[in-house]
């Protein structure tokens, strides 16, 4: 069963709309651009026939061929006598931008409207891989905080982080009701670039026993590179890895058009 048969048996075609004022040409090459473009169609994909897709569409063999030679002409399809035509874009996630501030404002906001738990607050030499990203030498320390956060009575967070530039807190209960980003402020260090990684695991030992779930529960995982300018460029200062319990705790973004 080839890409299009799949899509065809899960219904994932919409039927073109001929009262639209937009033509039929136009309207099958932007339909087959998007499932080119977000990957439906991945590279390699053997498209269909012109009289296949006029069939699958019941349209003329005229408006199947210009909407495919268009797809051609913007370099997404491959057509060649003798051996079909073929999808040749290549699909890679791009990464969602939104404005610094609103999000910076929102990590306040949850850790304002949550409470911490500390499990440990120490000044440490990170691990190789850690100490490499923020651009430490051997043997110097960055602050290591790790903490379980609660809403509601309920742990929805397990927080582990690494951040350099700053100094040890006299008390580490201050992270409890402070959020770390106050705390940078305080300290001199401006967040001005943020970069998230979003993606699922397994809970470890440890963090099962902080989440009071099983070892092993699927859980939502993010990190979080904070980076701040200075004289030399861009550097990253903080390593934030949370795994996020799904029954507690969901992740939404709500984008529009500016």
């Amino acid at each position: 069963m080839t890409a299009f048969d799949t899509l065809l048996s899960e219904s994932r075609f919409k039927d073109l709309d001929k009262t639209s004022p937009t033509p039929l040409y136009f309207q099958l090459y932007n339909l087959l651009k998007t499932l080119i473009l977000d990957g439906t169609l991945p590279m390699g994909t053997r498209m269909p026939t012109e009289e296949a897709l006029a069939t699958m569409f019941d349209v003329s063999r005229i408006t199947a061929k210009r909407a495919m030679d268009d797809l051609a002409a913007e370099r997404l399809l491959d057509r060649r006598r003798g051996k079909g035509t073929h999808v040749i874009y290549r699909y890679s996630p791009r990464p969602v931008k939104a404005p610094l501030v609103g999000m910076l404002q929102e990590i306040e906001t949850m850790a304002r409207n949550s409470r911490a738990r500390i499990l440990r607050c120490t000044m440490q030499e990170p691990p190789q891989a850690i100490r490499d990203e923020l651009g430490l030498e051997p043997g110097e320390r960055a602050l290591h905080l790790v903490r379980v956060r609660q809403r509601d009575k309920l742990d929805f967070g397990y927080y582990i982080s690494w951040t350099s530039g700053v100094d040890m807190p006299a008390d580490s209960a201050i992270f409890e009701t402070t959020p770390r980003l106050s705390y940078f402020r305080d300290n001199g260090l401006e967040v001005t670039h943020v970069t998230q990684t979003l993606s699922a695991t397994e809970a470890s030992a440890e963090a099962a026993q902080a989440l009071q779930v099983k070892e092993g529960r699927a859980l939502l995982s993010l990190t979080r590179r904070s980076f701040n300018k200075q004289a030399d460029g861009e550097r990253m200062h903080d390593h934030l890895h949370v795994l996020y319990n799904p029954e507690h705790f969901r992740y939404e973004m709500d984008l529009e058009i500016d």
